[in-house]
């Protein structure tokens, strides 16, 4: 099956991958032996796509194994372009990667690549009217999509939230009326489950979240209580410089960059107004950044360490534990779940690294995915049928 990466110019030339589903693959296959686990009989198919974080510009895609989460292929190649945040994907079939530049003929400014995603084989092709561009000052950085796939919000480090509902038949995105809406300066956001809310970390004074009312429309209107300040006795007189941030439906957390923490907020089902959590925040690691939810395990990327702090969520009040034998990892900096939530995958400063996710403790331990050689990669999973 061939993936390709259309360029953004002529001059550039596209690259091509080569990927090879997954196959059920017996545990005798595997690895021989009598203390084998039972034949594999995982179905579908997963592919990873990391993009650079830096102008070195690289691309990884690799078909993800279900049964032993290793790669059964994987390719690198160059794009003209950096990520400045993981890609999002939505249910319609489209991806879409956010990236600011510098360039003689546009300017400065953001643009948002559309790739459609093929539903049989997972190769993309980027759409008609691709990239689509917002001079400068517009920051694009993190994107978020509603459950539905309707809307698009884009974080903006220059102090706005870009809208956009998407065509979907096409993927192709059109402003919201009233778009950009004004916020604080923010990096990463996050649309509610219930698709009624989105939250957006905002690096003011101290540090705080800003919550917004989805219209039907698409547009948003701020919540009545917002920001949700961060302010603690460990952060008084201190940006927390909030960063990633993450929605369990009912609990919202967020990576504290500035000093090294996790908050923790329940959401109000009715109103979308936050409260702390009991204990909140708890101990990261060095430059928290970007989270991960899988089940009653939260996971956050320490950069300035390399490494992945782990925690239970506790169902009833949303408090942190971590887990024991956290932190894992060595060099991490980016981070992604795959569906099946059996693998975490961490993007380090030489490629990226599949690690085990103990199913009954959240616990991680070296897996077997491993691919490229430099650069750190925003990464991306989709699952196919």
């Amino acid at each position: 099956m061939m993936f390709t990466l259309s360029s953004l110019s002529n001059s550039a030339l596209p690259i091509t991958f080569m990927l090879i589903w997954c196959s059920q693959i017996s545990a005798e296959t595997r690895n021989p032996g009598r203390n084998e686990r039972p034949p594999c009989q995982a179905k579908g198919a997963e592919v990873l796509y990391g993009f650079a974080t830096s102008r070195l510009n690289l691309a990884e895609v690799a078909s993800i194994d279900i049964c032993t989460g290793g790669f059964s292929s994987a390719s690198s190649g160059s794009v003209p372009f950096f990520a400045n945040s993981p890609a999002v994907a939505t249910a319609a079939g489209f991806l879409y990667i956010s990236n600011s530049f510098i360039d003689g003929g546009q300017g400065s400014g953001s643009q948002i690549l559309v790739y459609a995603v093929d539903q049989k084989n997972g190769s993309i092709a980027q759409i008609p009217g691709s990239p689509f561009f917002f001079p400068s000052p517009a920051s694009i950085q993190g994107l978020a999509t509603t459950p539905d796939g309707k809307f698009l919000y884009g974080a903006d480090d220059s102090g706005n939230i870009f809208a956009f509902t998407l065509d979907s038949s096409t993927g192709a995105p059109s402003s919201i009326p009233g778009s950009p809406f004004s916020s604080g300066t923010n990096s990463q956001l996050v649309v509610d489950p219930s698709g009624k809310f989105l939250y957006t970390t905002d690096d003011d004074a101290i540090g705080s979240v800003l919550g917004y009312k989805i219209s039907s429309d698409g547009a948003l209107t701020p919540l009545p209580g917002s920001p949700f300040v961060i302010a603690t006795p460990t952060s008084a007189g201190l940006n927390t410089q909030p960063y990633g941030i993450v929605d369990t439906g009912h609990f919202i957390y967020v990576a504290l960059s500035g000093t090294n923490q996790v908050a923790a907020f329940s959401v109000s089902s009715e109103t979308g107004a936050l409260t702390g959590v009991p204990g909140s925040p708890v101990a990261a690691g060095n430059g928290a950044s970007y989270l991960s939810v899988l089940n009653d395990f939260l996971y956050v990327v320490n950069p300035g360490d390399g490494t992945v702090s782990a925690y239970t969520i506790k169902s009833s009040n949303g408090v942190l534990t971590p887990i024991a034998g956290s932190p894992f990892g060595s060099g991490g900096e980016t981070l992604a779940i795959d569906p099946s939530g059996q693998y975490l995958y961490l993007g380090t400063f030489k490629g990226v690294q599949g690690y085990n996710i103990d199913p009954a403790t959240g616990a991680l331990t070296l897996g077997l995915g491993k691919i490229g050689e430099q650069g750190v990669l925003d990464l991306t999973i989709v699952g196919r049928p």
